[in-house]
């Protein structure tokens, strides 16, 4: 034998050989049997396509917002508040109710708010009710009301109203 049909027939010997190691395809199952003049193979059913990996989508955000509310009787020293409530009138309402239920006659709301924090201060004969992001901020801008005014500034109320993520 010649030199280069050595090499054809070790070339086609090694191409062999290492078909033998490929996963076998199944025709008809993951592959159609094809064939031609002398020859026969296996084509993909469903070629392989490029995969972009695609970040599952988010439904949009939505929040359920919150309401609160502050009511007082000063004279009779009756306070009343109401948190996470879905709407002001629900908010006042409940804030003036449990005013009432607290021995107050004239309730008169002081803040309403939603989605935020609250805090009455109290120091001496006065009080003052604010809003904020956070306690904190509420609270802080109350004591630099109070403080002037007043030298036992305390914080007699506070809570949160924030909203809900419902989606």
């Amino acid at each position: 034998m010649s030199h280069g049909i050595m090499k054809v027939l070790f070339f086609f010997t090694l191409l062999f050989l290492s078909a033998g190691t490929l996963q076998a395809q199944q025709p008809g199952v993951d592959c159609a049997p094809i064939q031609g003049q002398g020859w026969t193979g296996c084509a993909p059913i469903n070629p392989p396509q490029e995969q972009h990996p695609q970040s599952p989508q988010r439904p949009p955000e939505r929040w359920a917002d919150h309401y609160g509310a502050i009511a007082t009787d000063e004279p009779r020293g009756a306070m009343g508040a109401s948190t996470d409530m879905p709407d002001r009138r629900s908010a006042e309402n409940a804030a003036a109710s449990n005013c009432r239920a607290k021995g107050g006659v004239n309730c008169t709301m002081q803040i309403w708010y939603v989605n935020q924090c609250v805090a009455l201060v109290v120091g001496g004969k006065i009080f003052n009710v604010n809003s904020g992001a956070t306690v904190a901020q509420a609270t802080e801008k109350g004591m630099q009301m109070c403080k002037p005014a007043a030298n036992d500034c305390h914080i007699y109320y506070s809570a949160c109203s924030l909203p809900v993520r419902i989606q």
